[in-house]
């Protein structure tokens, strides 16, 4: 490695290390989503899997909380930190398929600024270690590229493994990676080797637990989840969505230099054919499923975690490898000068935003109902009434409310969702002296009351109705109930609807 070149790797280490510890400092702070404390309560009782997803951002929270507790930066310190692998195999997979070390700092620093790997590292979803583990798969595969070696198949295996424990999206990569093998005239051979075939045999057993949870739990995840590809209900209004949320998601420089990449590789050659061939098929493989689920539903931007690596190495081929004209280089330039500090700036802003909502005038905002800002708080006036009126439990109507719950009241409280218990499958049942007596119910307040819960008790009391509040904007006022006098069990035992 030249001095120049070893400048720049330095330099590019640099500076993910500063965004890595941007993002520690915002999460130890920043109150965590109701999505966070769902599977933070996960995290306590892990599994082969769960009703909504496999099981790895379970293992991944369970590992920071084992550094650093039970707090907003224990649930996200590790997958804020695998981003520094993350970086590694993006600089890897940039190199050998493009060439050169600008074009892999200009990579790994590139898929750092978006929105999509700074806030959903921080903010810890499947996606999150899925987004890993899809920049490894890109690396593995650029390495059987470059070595021609079969025993790198299994490291595919592996990282295919471990994106498949992440979200069930993964499953794509099977089909892209046979495109790319059939497309490459030279890289059909591999039909004919066991090597591919072991690689599918590693990843098949990392992702059995999985198989073997869904197999005792009537298949309900794989029914959830798979059966959001059927069309019943034709919405195309949420293909509007699609292009705005990804540009925010990538930053808009960062997404027009992107844009630019894949043009160029695909219609101008851009670099080597099996090379622009594999990033092409790892991103429009799950790109074009994800236009069709968007013809009856919502597509949440989060979801294109696993095509941002392919989609980022074409950013960086735009950037460095294409020879434009004066205009679009102009434009080019102008984009990668700005996309640090771009995504640095919104990123910052969104978190000042989430907790303080200074940035809109106290208004509501797309934030306010996800980021637990008050819970802490509002969970301390709960428990006051919950030791007031003598209650033993607390239940609530939703995953998120309970998570809160869980997350915010004192440890080794009693908490509960009352319905949908195929939720909890993987953990322990409340003890039910504790569910015998008196109970709080926590939900929003509504004109209508609870229905439900008053044919459960004999006796439903309002005992307080209770903000939560970012500044001086009340964001949910929930009414507090005293439940006395069940009339049968407690919890609603129905089975889900994939189940019935």
């Amino acid at each position: 490695m030249g001095g120049s070149d070893a400048r720049i790797v330095r330099n590019t280490a640099l500076v993910i290390l500063a965004l890595v510890g941007l993002r520690l400092v915002a999460a130890a702070f920043t109150p965590i989503t109701f999505d966070e404390a769902y599977y933070w309560m996960w995290s306590r009782n892990l599994a082969g899997g769960y009703y909504d997803h496999p099981p790895m951002v379970a293992y991944v929270i369970r590992a920071g909380t084992l550094i650093a507790g039970d707090t907003e930066l224990g649930v996200r310190l590790v997958s804020i930190l695998l981003a520094l692998p993350m970086s590694y195999a993006i600089y890897r997979s940039a190199a050998i398929l493009i060439g050169g070390a600008r074009v892999a700092a200009t990579s790994a620093i590139l898929l750092n600024v978006t929105l999509l790997a700074s806030v959903g590292t921080l903010i810890v979803t499947p996606d999150a270690p899925l987004l890993v583990a899809s920049s490894f798969v890109l690396f593995f595969l650029a390495k059987v590229l470059e070595s021609g070696r079969g025993a790198w198949w299994l490291a595919v295996g592996a990282a295919v493994g471990a994106a498949l424990l992440s979200k069930y999206t993964a499953m794509f990569f099977g089909l892209a990676i046979l495109i790319w093998l059939a497309a490459v005239p030279k890289l059909r051979h591999w039909f004919l080797s066991p090597w591919p075939y072991l690689g599918g045999f590693v990843a098949l057993a990392l992702f059995s637990p999985v198989i073997l949870w869904n197999a005792d739990h009537q298949w309900v995840s794989f029914a959830k989840q798979l059966g959001r590809a059927r069309i019943e209900d034709f919405r195309p209004v949420f293909i509007s969505e699609l292009i705005p949320t990804q540009i925010a998601f990538a930053t808009p420089p960062v997404f027009i230099l992107g844009a630019m990449g894949l043009h160029a590789l695909t219609w101008r050659r851009a670099g080597a054919l099996a090379s622009r061939v594999l990033i092409e098929t790892m991103f429009w493989t799950i790109v074009v499923y994800f236009v069709w689920h968007s013809l009856h539903a919502r597509v949440e931007a989060n979801w294109f975690a696993p095509v941002y690596p392919p989609f980022i190495v074409a950013a960086a081929a735009a950037a460095n490898l294409v020879q434009w004209k004066p205009r679009q280089r102009r434009l080019v330039d102008f984009c990668l000068r700005w996309a640090a500090p771009t995504g640095i700036v919104m990123f910052s802003a969104l978190i000042v935003q989430a907790n303080t909502g200074w940035l809109s005038g106290y208004r509501r905002d797309a934030t306010v109902r996800s980021v637990g800002v008050g819970w802490r708080e509002l969970a301390a006036e709960i428990e006051a009434v919950r030791v007031r009126n003598g209650a033993t439990c607390v239940l609530a109507p939703d995953y998120g409310t309970t998570g809160w719950l869980a997350f915010y009241l004192p440890r080794g409280s009693c908490v509960a969702q009352q319905n949908q218990r195929i939720r909890w499958a993987s953990m322990p049942e409340p003890d039910p002296k504790l569910l015998a007596g008196k109970l709080i119910y926590v939900d929003e307040l509504r004109p209508d009351g609870h229905p439900a819960v008053h044919d459960l008790f004999a006796k439903v009391t309002q005992v307080a109705q209770l903000q939560r509040k970012r500044g001086p904007l009340v964001i949910e006022t929930y009414g507090i109930d005293l439940l006395e006098g069940a009339k049968g069990d407690v919890l609603d035992r129905s089975p889900p609807p994939e189940a019935r």
